[in-house]
């Protein structure tokens, strides 16, 4: 039983030459090169069950990239690169409410020693840095949990 064609991908030589790097590069992520081989095959003319079948995944997943990868097709590789294409959509969620800025305050704080905000103890716990941080008027509220895993996680890794 046959069903619609898919739409062709034609690739220039420079997002060709672009994905096939993706897929021999060992420090490419696999999800990103598995993705890099549906557009290489969809742009050697195979439909999606096929390409499904040869990459063992679902023909839905072959027509989502598919399509994602037309729709990018208008838009100048010198633009959006094409690991930039093939990376996952923004979800949809809360917006971050501690920003950088309060992050580098947080940890400003943490390398002060505790007797300087008069707290008599000598290292800071998750529940003191907390209430330091509302006393301070750095944030309006923050559990001691996520204080602490604040300054775990660091400025530098904070992604």
């Amino acid at each position: 039983m046959r069903g619609p064609k898919p739409a062709p991908v034609e690739l220039s030589d420079p997002e060709r030459q672009a994905l096939q790097a993706l897929v021999r590069r060992r420090t490419t992520a696999q999800q990103l090169a598995q993705r890099a081989r549906i557009i290489l095959a969809a742009a050697d003319g195979s439909n999606n069950s096929q390409i499904a079948r040869q990459l063992g995944l679902e023909t839905d997943t072959v027509r989502q990239w598919r399509q994602r990868w037309l729709g990018w097709q208008a838009v100048a590789l010198d633009d959006v690169s094409v690991a930039d294409r093939l990376a996952d959509a923004p979800r949809p969620g809360r917006p971050a409410e501690i920003s950088a800025e309060h992050v580098c305050q947080i940890v400003a704080l943490a390398c002060e020693t505790p007797s300087r905000s008069e707290r008599p103890i000598s290292q800071w716990t998750g529940r003191e840095i907390a209430d330091e941080i509302v006393k301070r008027g750095i944030l309006p509220q923050i559990s001691p949990r996520h204080a602490a895993r604040l300054l775990k996680r660091g400025p530098c890794n904070r992604t």
